[in-house]
């Protein structure tokens, strides 16, 4: 049908007038995207869809040709030893260390008149009672930034436009991480993801990282989001299973508090639930912050009863702020108004938290457990903490924590950030970027 009308059509331009027009388009379209170029954070916002996708590609292209995949320092003045097989000598024994990924979990109170039950704020302190928080590079969705922030270390931000797709390129090509420290060092690595491996490159971007077991949905028998303690069930059994005479790191994603908030997850779990008075969706993503903390207190208490000799460090985070996140904190704005604030990757918005607690253990140093953090810290925290001796690229991170009082891409410009780039570059650990 589309072929007979096309031959039909008495008003059917010239093969030349529709290839002048094709690249007028073109050009508009170039320059468009080159003098207003969309912000990260646009990919997340509900608008200008064929707008976005259109400029993006352009984006991508100009950005590939003059910059490549990953920012990084034409040249430092320290040249790094290379650090894939230096030997670990821990001067005590290791802890069992679980990484809980908490899903769009943050202290909601950041948003004025929020009501929340009696006891909400202990679910975001550590074992020294301190709440402290992380700063996240994501609004509003992207679980993969932050999973690629506590994994590898590095920041989403150094890959500019390609942000979106960063676990994807990092497969194969970013070799440093945090489970592949832990491996050097005598530990076992696994990763519980509620998703299928191949979302977003996950599998292969972890076990690029040093996961070694890496077990999906399919792998966890489950079809659908769970309440946590399926995902800390399975955690335990791996335990039993596998715990002998080398420590375990467990990576540990959990989805209770991942949307739609408009209808009740396993509602029969709380039966003595109550209504607090916010709008239906806000009550309903505390509802499962209140769910989500009862069965980590249940988890600690497991641990404790079931392992009462072996020593657990668990450190858990926000991985970002629900999707009305920025919405309630700022209940004023217009979308418009919220977007460009976002853009300017506002810290209110991109603030979660992160907690530190122990079964059998204590933990060894928290000096760089600062009350605030970039996201990319995490795994730094998570080392010293646990007693595991830096390498050489995390000791240069330390250095930068330091130096940039707890911040990240956000410090000068992003000057430590491409320097510690180009340090795993030259020490083989960044390949093909």
């Amino acid at each position: 049908m589309i072929a007979f009308l096309w031959r039909r059509d008495l008003y059917r331009p010239s093969c030349y007038a529709s290839l002048a027009g094709f690249v007028m388009s073109l050009l508009a379209l170039i320059a468009v995207s080159l003098i207003w170029p969309t912000e990260l954070a646009e990919d997340f916002e509900g608008k200008s869809y064929v707008s976005k996708f259109a400029r993006s590609g352009v984006e991508a292209v100009h950005e590939l040709m003059t910059r490549g995949y990953l920012e990084s320092a034409d040249d430092i003045d320290e040249k790094p030893a290379a650090v894939a097989n230096v030997a670990c000598h821990p001067t005590r024994k290791l802890p069992n260390i679980i990484l809980l990924h908490d899903e769009s979990s943050f202290d909601v109170t950041a948003a004025p008149s929020i009501k929340v039950p009696s006891g909400y704020h202990d679910h975001f302190r550590s074992f020294d009672g301190k709440a402290r928080k992380l700063v996240v590079e994501g609004v509003g969705g992207p679980s993969w930034f932050t999973e690629y922030n506590v994994l590898t270390g590095l920041s989403v931000r150094s890959f500019g436009r390609f942000a979106t797709s960063v676990t994807r390129i990092a497969a194969g090509r970013i070799f440093r991480g945090l489970p592949r420290a832990l491996d050097l060092c005598g530990y076992r690595t696994f990763s519980l993801y509620p998703f299928y491996g191949a979302f977003l490159g996950s599998r292969a971007f972890q076990t690029t990282a040093g996961i070694e077991n890496y077990l999906d949905m399919r792998d966890l028998g489950t079809r659908d989001f769970e309440a946590d303690s399926f995902y800390y069930d399975r955690a335990m059994d791996l335990i039993a299973r596998e715990r002998g005479n080398v420590p375990l790191f467990l990576y540990v994603y959990t989805v209770a508090n991942h949307f739609p908030w408009h209808k009740r997850l396993r509602s029969e779990l709380t039966p003595d639930w109550r209504t607090l008075g916010n709008r239906p969706d806000v009550d309903e993503y505390i509802r499962r912050q209140g769910m989500s903390a009862r069965d980590y207190q249940a988890l600690l208490g497991e641990l404790a009863q079931r392992f009462p000799a072996e020593p657990f460090l668990i450190v858990r985070y926000g991985d970002h702020q629900p999707q009305f996140g920025a919405d309630l904190i700022d209940r004023s704005l217009t979308k418009d108004q919220l977007a460009t604030r976002a853009r300017a990757s506002d810290p209110r918005y991109l603030t979660t938290y992160y907690a530190i607690d122990a079964v059998n253990f204590t933990p060894v140093n928290v000096s760089s457990a600062r009350d605030t953090i970039d996201a990319p810290y995490l795994p730094l925290v998570l080392m010293e903490a646990a007693g595991v001796p830096l390498e050489s690229d995390f000791a240069q991170q330390k250095i930068m924590l330091q130096r940039c009082g707890g911040l990240f891409y956000r410090c000068e410009q992003g000057i430590p950030a491409r320097q510690l780039n180009r340090f795993l570059i030259d020490a083989g650990l960044i390949k093909g970027l």
